[in-house]
C-alpha cells in the first residue's frame, strides 16, 4: 500500500504500467507518460522497453495504475495434502472473488520444513497445520473487513465441500496477517542459512502446475535420491520457484556448506537442463519474474527459436547500435 491505493499482490509491470518516460541509447528523451489504457497508433513501445532489463533504453519515469485502497483485507493459511488441490482451490477463489483475490501463495510442505528447521519462531503459523503443504490467500473487498470475511469463508466452504482442503486458519489480527506473509517471504531467507542451492524462477500456464509438479518431482527424486524440492510461489500467476536443495548433510554449517557446494559442482548443469527442458516442454518460461541477466542469458538462447533469437537481435542493434545499454545482459 502506498498513498491510500493498493495494487495486487501477484499484478505484473505490464498490467499495471500505463506509460513510460525513456532515455534512448543516443540520449534523447521518449515521453510515452500518456496513461491511455488504449492506443493503436503504432507500435507499442512502452512493452518493448519495460521488461529489457535496460539493454534497449532507461526507464525513467512510469504512470502506474492504482486501485482503491480496499475498505477489508483478510488473510488465511489454507491446509492441502497436495498441489492438485491448491490448483482446484485457486478456482474456486477466482470463480467466487474476482478481482478481489489479492494474493494466492503456494508453499510445499517441504518448503516450510525448510522454514522450521531454520526460523522455528517465523514458521510458528504452520505449526498449528504441520506436516502439510498449504495454501497463503488474501481477499481484498472494497466494502468492509466483514464482507472479506464472509467472501473468504464462502471459498473454504466450497472447497471443503469439495474434499480440498484439511483445515484453515483466518487471521485474527493484522498482526497475524503480517505473520502469515512474513513466513511465505522468509522462506528465501531459510534457503540462504541452509547453503547453496539449484534455483529456478519459471512459469508455466496455470493448467499445467499441477503436472508440471508431479512429472518433475518424480523424475528428480528417481535420479537423486534424497534431493530436497522446495518449492513456493504464485499459484495465481503460474509461477514457481521450484529450487532445489542437496540431500541433508551431518556436521556443522561449514561441513554442510561444503557439501552441498560439491554436490551442486557436479550436479548443477543437469538440474538446470531437466527443470528448464520440461518447463519449455510445456510451453513456459525459465525467467519467470527475475530477468535473465547473465546467469541465464546463454540457456534461454538454447530454448528460444532461431527466428526469435535474429528478431530481438534486431531491436538491440536498431535500437542501441553501439551496444552501450547494460552490456552483456539478456543477449
Amino acid at each position: 500500500n502506498a498513498g491510500g491505493t493498493a495494487v495486487l499482490r501477484y499484478g505484473n509491470a505490464r498490467e499495471l504500467c500505463l506509460g513510460i518516460e525513456v532515455v534512448t541509447a543516443q540520449g534523447d528523451i521518449w515521453d510515452g507518460l500518456r496513461g491511455l489504457r488504449k492506443d493503436n497508433t503504432g507500435y507499442d513501445l512502452k512493452d518493448l522497453f519495460i521488461g529489457s532489463e535496460g539493454t534497449l533504453g532507461f526507464i525513467t519515469a512510469a504512470v502506474l495504475k492504482l486501485y482503491p485502497k480496499p475498505k477489508g483485507v483478510m488473510t488465511a493459511l489454507i491446509q492441502v495434502d497436495q498441489a492438485a488441490h491448491a490448483l482446484s482451490l485457486l478456482q474456486i477463489a477466482q470463480d467466487r472473488c474476482d478481482a478481489a483475490l489479492t494474493g494466492f501463495e503456494y508453499m510445499s510442505a517441504e518448503s516450510l520444513a525448510l522454514l522450521a528447521q531454520h526460523f522455528p519462531e517465523t514458521a510458528r503459523p504452520a505449526q498449528q497445520l504441520s506436516g502439510a503443504s498449504l495454501v497463503l490467500m488474501e481477499v481484498s473487498h472494497p466494502l468492509s473487513e466483514a464482507a472479506a470475511v464472509a467472501m473468504l469463508e464462502e471459498v473454504i466452504e466450497a472447497a471443503q465441500a469439495e474434499g480440498l482442503l484439511k483445515n484453515a486458519l483466518l487471521a485474527e489480527s493484522m498482526a497475524q496477517a503480517k505473520a502469515f506473509w512474513h513466513m511465505r517471504e522468509s522462506i528465501p531467507l531459510a534457503a540462504s542459512e541452509d547453503g547453496p542451492h539449484v534455483k529456478h524462477d519459471i512459469a508455466v500456464p496455470v493448467s499445467a502446475l499441477n503436472q508440471f509438479i508431479g512429472a518433475m518431482d518424480a523424475e528428480l527424486l528417481s535420479a537423486y535420491p534424497g534431493i530436497r524440492i522446495i518449492n513456493f510461489g504464485q499459484f495465481g500467476d503460474g509461477n514457481l520457484h521450484y529450487n532445489l536443495a542437496p540431500p541433508p548433510c551431518p556436521g556443522d554449517a561449514a561441513a554442510r556448506r561444503l557439501a552441498y557446494q560439491a554436490f551442486i559442482d557436479a550436479h548443477e548443469t543437469d538440474l538446470h537442463r531437466r527443470v528448464h527442458d520440461r518447463v519449455v516442454a510445456m510451453r513456459g518460461s525459465i525467467s519467470a519474474e527475475h530477468g535473465l541477466g547473465q546467469l541465464r542469458r546463454d540457456e534461454a538462447a538454447r530454448y528460444k527459436s532461431p527466428v526469435e533469437r535474429q528478431l530481438m537481435q534486431q531491436i538491440k542493434t536498431a535500437l542501441d547500435p553501439k551496444g552501450i545499454m547494460n552490456p552483456g545482459k539478456m543477449l
